[in-house]
Order: C-alpha cells, then structure tokens, then sequence
C-alpha cells in the first residue's frame, strides 16, 4: 500500500467499517480517537501495512479488551496509599520532561535502572496504562490546543544507563507491557532515541535489530556518547530530560546533583503531581469519598509471534554474554568501572 491515493482509500474504507460499530464499543471508540477518528485509523492502518481488514480487526479487539477490562475508568483508580505509588515510580522510571519544538512530547524511560521490585505486576501495568490513557486523553488533546495543529505523537528517550543480567527477572512483565502498547497503542511513538548505551549494547542490537519491523527499525536512533547536542536540534534544553544534560548532568541518579523537582522520573516531578492528583480527583467525582485500595487487574494479551521471538532472542542473547568467559561476568567480578560509574550490560 504505497502510493497516498491507495492509503486514502484505505482510511476511506476503514472510516466506513468504523460507522457501523454501535454500543459500548463506540462509546470506548470515542475515548480512543478524542475526536480525530481518520489519524487514528491511519495508526491501526500504519500497524497492519495498510491492510484494512487486519487493521479492522486489531481495532476491534482493542476496543473489545478496552471494554473488557474498564480501561476508560482506569483514570479514576489512583494508586494508594501514596507511599505504594512512590515505590512504584522509583523502580518504574518513566516520565515526562517537557515537548518538542515540533510540540510531541517527550517521554523519558529509565531502561537500565528501572527494577520492578517493590509492588506486584498488577500494579506496574496499571501504572503504564494510567500513563498512557492520561498522555492520549490530557496530554496529548493539551499539545494540540497549544500547537495549533494535531499532534498525535510523542517522542521517546530511552535511558540504558544500569542495564543488568538481572533484567531477564523482568521480560516477561516487559513483554506484557509492550504487548499491551503495539497491540492497543500502535504506532504512538514519533522517534525512540536510545541513550547513554553501554558498551556491551552494540552485540545485543546487532541480533536485536534484523527482528525489528522495517517501520520501527526507521524509527530508532542510537546516540552514543553526550546525546545533549543531538536531542537540542529537537527540542529546548529545558525539555532535556535530567540524565541527558551533558556534563551538569550526573553518571547516576542517586546524585546530590539532583533534586526530585528535576528528576523526571520522581514522583515529585511536576508531572507526576498532575498526573496524581488527577486521577485523584477523577476518583472522586465519579466513585466515592473513599479511594478504594487495590491494583486494577487486567488481561495480558498474548504476545504476537514477532514480539515472542524478540523476547525469546533478548534473553538467550543475555545469557550467552553472561556465560561467555571473560565476558559480561568477568568484567563485573573484576570490579571493571567507566567514568567512575558502573556500566554493565545490555
């Protein structure tokens, strides 16, 4: 489906299938296009090559898991006591640092240091979810608004500072989140801009990356060294996250360099506090007083063969450096340290 005629007449098409869904389905489609129905067709349309029967039925599913599992209520169930949503933001990195120049906004994930050890998967996916829904239904519709034009995309800062053996504990939980996000949130993501990648990094991406979609292989770029000068022909520094502020910036998080106000990724981060205090307030309005405690619980879609077989490559890669002599065990035994911080693999 190469020429615009021909993807004009899929959107067409799609559009006309799209009219006939009726009940708590177009209720939950409403939610999803926020009142730009075409530029959400073309993104299922992009994620099935422009094939408008594939791209028909991924829709309806999502729309099917959505109604499912009361994904339009998922911004009214906070995460309590907020000592447990603490817990979760600080093994969970992920955050929103500000926009582009082109007004998508910028999403920093803290790949390598992120742990997912202080509360139960359920609550880690409620958390993505809660993000997600509040970047397509806030953020998102703000961006808009303020930009004078549609901006249904964001960019992604992809921090593989800390990245350890220990992260296979976490791919099934990945897995899932991702799995979530292609098949419910396709083609949502302008650019991923992998950074700080240690050196161990090249040997993964290079088994990694023929596995990759042509679309979405385009759309990294991994920037090696200070990544500053790269990213501020996109974007002001102020919407720089904090790990990519050149040398003011620390090798570590745990830094006196910086504060929680400047760390994207704390709780204390402004955008974490909106983000809090509306699901907070949207708990009121529509439940009771009372916050009810408790993680929401969600079906987990099956990975597709695609997103199985990268998983499955990831983690036999990880445990073939592992294993190698004189590899990834031997440098982190050998106390082996760059730039006065550890680096250790991905």
């Amino acid at each position: 489906m190469g020429s615009l005629s021909n993807q004009d007449s899929a959107t067409t098409h799609f559009q006309s299938l799209m009219e006939e869904v009726d009940g708590p389905l177009k209720s939950e489609y409403e939610i999803v296009h926020q009142g730009y129905p075409r530029e959400t067709l073309v993104r299922f349309l992009k994620a099935r090559d422009w094939n408008v029967a594939r791209a028909h039925k991924m829709l309806i599913d999502s729309l099917k898991w959505r109604t499912q599992n009361d994904i339009k209520s998922i911004l009214t169930r906070p995460i309590v006591p907020a000592d447990l949503y603490r817990a979760v933001r600080d093994t969970q990195l992920v955050g929103l640092s500000g926009f582009t120049r082109l007004g998508r906004p910028v999403i920093a994930i803290g790949v390598g240091l992120s742990t997912y050890d202080k509360a139960s998967v359920n609550y880690y996916v409620q958390s993505h979810i809660q993000m997600n829904e509040y970047r397509d239904r806030v953020v998102l519709p703000y961006a808009t608004k303020k930009y004078g034009r549609y901006i249904g995309t964001c960019v992604k800062i992809l921090d593989m500072t800390g990245l350890k053996l220990s992260a296979l504990n976490q791919i099934k939980l990945l897995t899932t989140i991702s799995t979530i996000d292609d098949l419910n949130y396709p083609e949502k993501t302008e650019t991923y801009y992998i950074v700080n990648p240690p050196r161990i990094f090249s040997a993964c991406w290079k088994v990694v990356n023929p596995l990759l979609q042509e679309r979405t292989r385009r759309k990294i770029q991994v920037l090696h060294g200070c990544p500053t000068d790269e990213l501020l022909k996109i974007m002001d520094y102020s919407s720089l996250p904090h790990f990519c502020r050149g040398e003011s910036s620390p090798s570590s998080y745990d830094s006196d360099n910086v504060t929680s106000s400047d760390d994207c990724f704390s709780l204390d981060h402004n955008f974490h506090q909106q983000l809090y205090n509306y699901i907070k307030q949207q708990a009121l309005l529509v439940d009771s007083p009372v916050v009810k405690q408790g993680s929401v619980h969600v079906t987990f879609p099956e990975p597709e063969p695609q997103e199985a077989s990268i998983a499955q490559t990831i983690e036999s890669e990880f445990h073939r450096l592992g294993d190698s002599k004189g590899g990834i065990m031997g440098m982190i035994s050998s106390g082996l340290k760059v730039n006065g911080s550890w680096k250790s693999l991905f």
